[in-house]
């Protein structure tokens, strides 16, 4: 058996199990060492109303790319309270930090303010078409939605990190460990 083929198995069996408990997967993330699909997304920064571009912001820099299910959910609030707390410090590394939600997209400007303490824009995925190319995607209450994940990717489109997990906590620390080490190759 193949390593692709047993990846597959895995996938296959891990969606079945998850089918199983009530949630549905409906894909993993994107591997690091991909490259990141350039996407272009309306959203907000402190309330007001932006365009985000991959391309535009991996030119100045890292990007960390963070997914989240809904604004305004529990743990998409502790994580949006962690991300603007340690956003400083991945702007000392010449990071940029973005969120993205295929959920409640009607709300990202409130939720940039509110909840992201105006420190980094998020942006709306409506037809979850971007967690779609970084294979993020769950389903949840009859709709696909963006699941927790956090990327690190180089200004030449290279995907450093690819984090996956429900529990909001250890988003910020994996992603800053990556912006740490790429800016000690960097150098």
């Amino acid at each position: 058996m193949n390593i692709i083929h047993s990846a597959r198995t895995i996938l296959a069996a891990a969606a079945v199990l998850a089918v199983a408990g009530g949630a549905t997967v409906a894909s993993a993330a994107l591997p690091v060492g991909a490259t990141a699909p350039d996407f272009q997304l309306q959203g907000a920064l402190a309330g007001k109303p932006l365009t985000f571009s991959l391309h535009e912001a991996l030119s100045k820099g890292p990007v960390v790319l963070y997914f989240f299910p809904a604004a305004f959910t529990k743990g998409c609030t502790i994580e949006a309270h962690e991300f603007a707390e340690a956003t400083d410090d991945f702007k000392k590394l010449g990071a940029t930090v973005i969120g993205v939600t295929a959920g409640n997209v009607d709300r990202v400007a409130e939720f940039s303010s509110l909840e992201c303490r105006d420190k980094f824009a998020v942006a709306a995925d409506p037809d979850a078409k971007v967690a779609t190319e970084y294979q993020n995607i769950i389903q949840a209450d009859g709709r696909v939605i963006s699941d927790r994940t956090s990327y690190v990717i180089a200004p030449g489109g290279k995907i450093l990190l690819s984090f996956t997990d429900k529990n909001p906590d250890t988003h910020i620390e994996k992603a800053m460990e990556a912006v740490k080490a790429y800016a000690k190759t960097a150098k």
